[in-house]
């Protein structure tokens, strides 16, 4: 069995992106990883290079900064990733570059994509996901946020990303999945108020247009923790990735958010929903760009 990594990055120390701990999260699991790095501002590059790894291939990429609907653009680039793995390949395993995977799942993970790789039924695995919030020490519970994905499809030039780059369809439908007992921990919103406005204006530009970024996130913009409004934040106190821990370890802001008041901002209906969820687990008119078949 044959496994490849594959991302894309750009300006990773501009936006304070953890992709030299994705990226090593999972390379012990594969046999190569392919990274597109984006025409880039600041030192990304030397980030991926220092990582000094001879299964890591560095690919030059030219962001189409036309691609403004829908984050269209981050979907392109990871194609770009997904067609240059090598043909003989079996799993491509994906990572977004504010994304990690724990220590403690890397053997389950390998033993599923062995378990599964003879099963054409199954065309990818699907991950559960801990969204981190303002703070390490702080997972967001969300309907707004997607709870699980694919990160790990088979290595079929039929299978290409999704809209912005959030999951893969094959030949335009949903992927035939197995969901496995994985977490991916998401990072993406940990970081102090000044750099989650930086964040928002640096991300939202390859959604939106010049006007709608002048009237919704001007340069004066200042972000508070209940912008993004996660419903909940529940206090996580297991351990995170090893990889993890200097970044953590130099942590220099305090989540400044009361709990409580975030809480009452649900509305009534969210909050029907979420019961329902919290007492069946299911959760009611999930979108799934995914079928789960086993």
């Amino acid at each position: 069995m044959k496994v490849a990594g594959f991302t894309f990055i750009r300006n990773a120390v501009k936006n304070d992106y953890p992709i030299v701990e994705a990226i090593t999260s999972i390379l012990p699991v594969c046999d190569e990883f392919i990274v597109i790095l984006g025409n880039s501002e600041d030192e990304t590059g030397k980030l991926i290079r220092d990582i000094n790894s001879p299964k890591i291939k560095i690919i030059d990429s030219i962001w189409d900064e036309n691609l403004r609907e829908g984050g269209t653009v981050f979907a392109a680039e990871t194609d770009k990733a997904f067609k240059a793995i090598s043909p003989d390949t079996d799993w491509a395993f994906y990572i977004q570059g504010d994304e990690c995977v724990h220590e403690k799942y890397l053997p389950l993970i390998k033993k599923e994509m062995e378990d599964n790789l003879n099963d054409t039924n199954v065309e990818g695995l699907l991950f559960k996901y801990l969204h981190f919030y303002g703070s390490y020490d702080y997972y967001g519970h969300s309907r707004r946020w997607y709870r699980r994905e694919i990160r790990i499809v088979r290595n079929n030039k039929a299978v290409h990303s999704y809209r912005d780059a959030q999951g893969f369809r094959w030949d335009g439908r949903k992927l035939q999945v197995k969901l496995i007992d994985a977490y991916i921990y998401h990072y993406g919103w940990v970081k102090p108020p000044s750099g989650l406005a930086n964040k928002l204006r640096n991300f939202n530009k390859f959604y939106h247009n010049d006007a709608w970024m002048a009237e919704n996130l001007p340069e004066t913009f200042e972000f508070d923790y209940t912008y993004k409004n996660p419903d909940r934040l529940i206090h996580f106190t297991d351990t995170h990735p090893e990889v993890m821990q200097k970044r953590i370890a130099s942590t220099n802001w305090n989540l400044n958010i009361d709990l409580k008041e975030l809480n009452k901002k649900m509305t009534f209906r969210r909050k029907v929903l979420q019961k329902i969820e919290d007492l069946t687990g299911w959760r009611v008119s999930e979108y799934r760009n995914y079928k789960i078949v086993k």
